[in-house]
C-alpha cells in the first residue's frame, strides 16, 4: 500500500472516530431529556391521580347531598 492511501484511510477512520463519539454524545444528551420527561410524566400522573381523586370526591359529596334531599 502506498503512503498516499494508508494516509487516505487514517483520514477516514478519524472522521469516522469522530462522527461515533459525536453520535455517543447525542445519544447521552437524548438519554438524559428522555429522563427528564419519564419525571415530567411520572409527576403529571400523580397529579392527574391526585385530580381525580378530588373529583370523585366531590362527586361523591354532590351525590350524598341529592339522596339526602
Amino acid at each position: 500500500m502506498s503512503l498516499e492511501l494508508l494516509s487516505k484511510l487514517e483520514t477516514k477512520i478519524q472522521a469516522a472516530l469522530e462522527t461515533i463519539e459525536l453520535q455517543r454524545m447525542e445519544l447521552e444528551d437524548e438519554k438524559q431529556k428522555n429522563a427528564q420527561l419519564v419525571e415530567q410524566n411520572q409527576q403529571l400522573q400523580q397529579d392527574l391521580n391526585s385530580w381525580s381523586d378530588k373529583v370523585s370526591g366531590l362527586v361523591g359529596l354532590l351525590n350524598e347531598e341529592v339522596t339526602e334531599s
